[in-house]
């Protein structure tokens, strides 16, 4: 399949595909509202809710600009490189969590069943995660983004494995 005939195919199917797509492909997140599609040999991931899109897109954005420094960005508003794009969503959304409730455990860290590590979404509803921290802090604008792009700069992507 040809890439232009894929972007068509993509935004037929997908007319409001979710703002948090690189994290949940990584696994960092779930969403009660996405909704899986598979476009030949690929996937996207959609958003059920127009309006829970728009709050993600900006929130996303927000999280672009309040990072940009910290990330030594230049130009926020064109597409970053993926491994830029992974630590702000990943790590603002690990971020994001660790606010909304200070006293949980490292989101990151795997979980232990049975002596064997078992990794799990570090943020198991981005909706609700969204719906709680914009009750809990007054709206998206006035989260603790000192705090929120600490984790985005931590924030390291798995590396490929070395072929022997």
């Amino acid at each position: 399949m040809d890439e232009s005939a894929f972007r068509r195919t993509r935004e037929a199917m997908t007319p409001q595909p979710c703002a948090f797509e690189k994290a949940m492909f990584a696994g960092i997140c779930a969403c009660s509202l996405a909704a899986r599609r598979n476009i030949a040999e690929r996937e996207s991931v959609a958003c059920n809710s127009a309006l829970a899109r728009e709050e993600c897109a900006a929130l996303c954005a927000l999280l672009r600009r309040k990072s940009a420094f910290a990330l030594k960005l230049t130009h926020v508003d064109e597409p970053l490189p993926h491994a830029k794009e992974m630590q702000v969503e990943c790590g603002g959304l690990q971020g994001m969590q660790q606010a909304a409730d200070p006293e949980a455990d490292d989101p990151a860290a795997p979980q232990e069943r049975s002596g064997q590590a078992e990794s799990r979404p570090s943020v198991a509803d981005v909706h609700q995660l969204v719906q709680a921290c914009a009750e809990k802090f007054g709206g998206i604008a006035n989260l603790p983004y000192s705090t929120i792009v600490q984790s985005v700069v931590a924030y390291q992507i798995r590396r490929r494995r070395q072929e022997r």
